[in-house]
């Protein structure tokens, strides 16, 4: 079908601007401050008139547990939440079961998406201590890089030996491999967990998980990764970043000395800070841990000068059963894809009258898809722009809140760190590969989205 959109603000590459859009296919045939007139007979009209009409959201960063782990999520349900908030492509990560650590897993996963995803999607190639030798068989026109665990992880997907870390980052290098990195170092974790116990006992409060996995933790290995990609010249990108030391890596040292590195932030270390323990208690237990308000404070601003490259969201379900305990036992990690687009229009928005500025919509957009789309060399996606794949989100604002219950959650764990919360923000369209998927709450349950292709 063929769509034109009127009346909207689009959120274009450098400005905002009342106009129409116009999608014949899977493709933005035309953008005009104009009124477009000249359009294929049998177009459907969505009024647009009063709503910020952006690129759809790329997260780089998500968790869809399959294969494997599909108690907690899947590429269906997951994809479906992804739509509901604006998200029309994705990148997995490689720690499902069997981990995606192989050609054959990646090839299996991709098939699994092909079926099952409504929107775009991608996976990585995990590093583990054995598998470098893969990386030159690794197909780069369908997967964005590898992902490094430099922090606890499961089997020998933990790689944090000099060794074996050299040896990731000089294949990658060999093999013009971005590498995306969690940056905790293990030794420390582990000492800090026998320190905890020892005096809080075996499963303290989850308030104490930034003792375990704290900055310094964080620092040490984020420099390390920086060290190792400056020497070898590889494509670094750190993800979510969680403390101001590491914003000020970045702006100190990276910066000046020209490094081949960029950061991610993700949404637990932007809309929570350590005090929120006291009432979300485990359902905001990540890795990394969220820690203080500087902290937070540290990367929205970061974002804010664009210092911070991509927002992400580090999507990664559990079922509610899993996430109870303390500080050692509640499982970690949160979902936040379907509200991640609402919740930084939310942060951004003036908080007298809930209104936005130009500058900051036009910074989400840019951080949650045109830099994602530069960043990993994404073919025609990322913006607004005739020729480029439709992949659009139409958002609206409104001056009485809603609040977040579970009925509204889309993702198969059923829970959100969020419920409770009000918005003034709703996705009421999203499209994907000229799909209209979501068209006022009501979903496409046959939309598929496509493999997104890198450039080479």
């Amino acid at each position: 079908m063929n769509y034109l959109i009127k009346n909207g603000n689009i959120v274009s590459e450098d400005k905002v601007f009342v106009g129409d859009i116009l999608v014949i296919g899977d493709k933005i045939s035309a953008i005009s401050a104009q009124p477009i007139s000249d359009y294929p007979e049998g177009t459907t009209i969505v009024d647009a008139s009063g709503s910020y009409v952006l690129p759809g959201i790329i997260d780089t960063h998500v968790h869809f547990r399959e294969p494997g782990l599909t108690n907690k999520a899947d590429i269906e349900s997951e994809s479906r939440a992804a739509a509901f908030g604006g998200v029309t492509s994705y990148f997995d990560m490689p720690n499902c079961k069997p981990q995606t650590t192989d050609l054959e897993t990646i090839s299996d996963k991709q098939k699994l998406a092909a079926e099952k995803s409504h929107v775009n999607y991608a996976f990585f190639f995990g590093a583990t201590t054995e598998n470098t030798h893969l990386f030159k068989d690794i197909d780069k026109r369908t997967t964005p890089g590898v992902k490094l665990f430099m922090g606890s992880s499961t089997g020998n997907m933990l790689v944090d030996g000099e060794e074996a870390l050299a040896k990731v980052f000089s294949t990658a290098k060999e093999n013009n491999l971005i590498v995306m990195a969690h940056c905790e170092a293990n030794e420390i974790i582990q000492e800090q967990t026998k320190e905890v116990k020892k005096l809080y006992g075996e499963d303290a409060d989850v308030s104490l998980h930034p003792l375990i996995r704290n900055r310094e933790a964080c620092k040490k290995s984020t420099l390390e990764a920086m060290v190792l990609a400056k020497q070898y010249g590889t494509r670094l990108h750190v993800a979510h970043i969680s403390t101001k030391e590491e914003a000020e890596m970045f702006t100190e040292s990276a910066k000046q000395l020209n490094l081949p590195v960029t950061f991610e932030a993700c949404l637990p270390h932007i809309v929570f800070n350590d005090s929120d323990y006291a009432t979300r208690k485990t359902a905001i237990k990540c890795n990394p841990a969220v820690k203080t308000a500087e902290d937070q404070e540290a990367i929205i601003s970061a974002i804010k000068s664009g210092k911070i490259a991509t927002i992400a969201t580090d999507h990664a379900p559990h079922t509610w059963e899993e996430k109870q305990g303390g500080c050692l036992t509640a499982t970690s990690g949160m979902p936040m894809l379907q509200f991640s687009l609402i919740s930084m229009l939310e942060l951004f928005s003036d908080k007298q009258n809930k209104a936005i500025s130009d500058a900051d919509i036009l910074t989400i957009s840019k951080q949650m898809s045109a830099n994602p789309a530069e960043l990993f060399g994404i073919e025609n996606r990322g913006l607004l722009k005739e020729g480029f794949k439709a992949d659009i989100a139409i958002v609206k604002h409104s001056a009485e809140p809603w609040t977040l219950t579970k009925a509204e959650i889309q993702s198969k764990c059923g829970w959100s760190p969020l419920e409770g919360d009000e918005f003034h923000w709703k996705v009421v369209h999203t499209f994907c590969n000229g799909n209209h998927i979501l068209d006022d709450g009501i979903f496409d349950e046959t939309s598929r989205g496509q493999q997104i292709l890198f450039k080479q």
